[in-house]
This record gives structure tokens, sequence and C-alpha cells, in this order.
């Protein structure tokens, strides 16, 4: 039985800057993810990868529908926290997939 997607989930990939880990963590806890709510999505995960070659972070936000998607992706805020992001990780891209309720990459 195939479910119609439950919205959208934003996937980020990123490698974090080993130097700047602490600084990283208050900007993603204190700006990031607070002002991706205020812009109707919420996190849906967050994942670790400590061996491989891949990125070290992977964080998934999700929202209802492709109206709140457009909006974030057409904001100034949007590109002003990736740039901000991009002062403590490498390597930073996005993808737009279906959101399924269950683990995606």
């Amino acid at each position: 039985m195939n479910e119609e997607p439950a919205g959208l989930k934003l996937l980020l990939s990123y490698e974090v800057n080993p130097e700047s880990i602490q600084e990283y963590r208050q900007f993603v806890m204190q700006r990031y993810i607070p002002a991706m709510q205020m812009m109707g999505f919420q996190i849906s995960e967050a994942w670790h990868t400590a061996y491989g070659d891949v990125p070290n972070r992977l964080i998934g936000f999700v929202c209802r529908d492709e109206e709140t998607l457009n909006a974030l992706l057409d904001n100034d805020v949007w590109l002003e926290l990736n740039a901000q992001l991009e002062q403590y990780v490498t390597d930073f891209s996005y993808k737009v997939i279906p959101y399924r309720g269950m683990f995606q990459i």
C-alpha cells in the first residue's frame, strides 16, 4: 500500500569544521533551528556520521506543503542563515524530497 507523502522534507548535508564545533552548535541551536521554525519548518532528525566518505551531518526539516517550501527558498533569511552556517561547515548542500515519516536520504 502506497501512502501519500505527509508534506515535504528538506535535507541539509554538510561537514562540520572540527575547530568551530562549539560555535556551530550554538548557532544551530540558538539561531538556525528557531528561524526555520518561524518559517514553518520543524526539525525531524539530526544525524552524525562518524565514519565513511560522506559529510558528517545530515539534518532534516519538514513542512506541510510546497507553498511553505517555496516561501523559504525565496526568503533572504534562508540565504543569510546558510551564509552564516557556512562559517562553520564545508560541503553544504540540500535537497527536497516527499516526507514519508521515516529515515530518508
